[in-house]
């Protein structure tokens, strides 16, 4: 179903949803609407916090993750319940540039995480993670001639719970940068509250980013 995703007063394809210091506002094509009168996530930018004068019904019962960007905060809630309240690292927004060769343009890459609303599409235990390009160019590496040499264990944690597109939710070998944007778009957690969210959390659940 198509959906509209509505920051302020900037509209993005998506859903139609707004997040403001006291609401979760959300509308679909169906006519489908409800308003979260309990909201209150902490932290929510300016642009978020704007409020729409409508009269709206009840959140939805089934558990759904809401991640604000700005200030690197998850929640899990069901119905107007909140369950979980972690400090996440989310993108550092850092853009990096291949340089030019002879053969091909350097290319580029945006290090943030997607606003908007997208699902769990599949859930794994003891991740493992392939290094990308981008990795050992951020570093300065040669790419390995072979893909077995891009794997590696244990930097995702115990848990991964993949969004599409190559962004997760994981864990982490640096706790101590919990709080920090400092990731390359995915959305990291601690070891406790990270399996705490693929325990709660089954493929389809719905998770808004703002």
């Amino acid at each position: 179903m198509k959906r509209r995703l509505l920051i302020g007063a900037g509209i993005a394809l998506g859903a139609l949803v707004v997040l403001t210091g006291v609401a979760l506002l959300m509308v679909d094509r169906s006519g489908y609407h409800y308003r979260d009168a309990d909201f209150a996530f902490s932290g929510a930018d300016r642009g978020a916090r704007r409020k729409l004068e409508a009269n709206f019904t009840k959140p939805p019962a089934k558990v759904y993750i809401v991640v604000d960007r700005t200030h690197n905060r998850l929640e899990l809630r069901k119905g107007s319940t909140t369950t979980l309240t972690a400090v996440c690292s989310a993108g550092s927004g850092y853009k990096l540039v291949e340089r030019d060769t002879a053969k091909r343009k350097g290319r580029q890459w945006v290090f943030d995480t997607p606003r908007g609303i997208h699902k769990v599409k599949n859930k794994r235990t003891d991740p493992v993670w392939k290094r990308p390009d981008w990795d050992y160019i951020e570093r300065g590496e040669a790419f390995p001639r072979r893909d077995s040499e891009r794997i590696e264990y244990g930097m995702l944690g115990d848990y991964a719970l993949d969004l599409g597109d190559g962004y997760m939710i994981h864990g982490t070998l640096y706790e101590r940068l919990l709080g920090r944007g400092v990731t390359h778009g995915c959305i990291r957690l601690g070891k406790d509250d990270l399996a705490t969210v693929y325990r709660e959390c089954p493929i389809g659940t719905p998770i808004y980013i703002y």
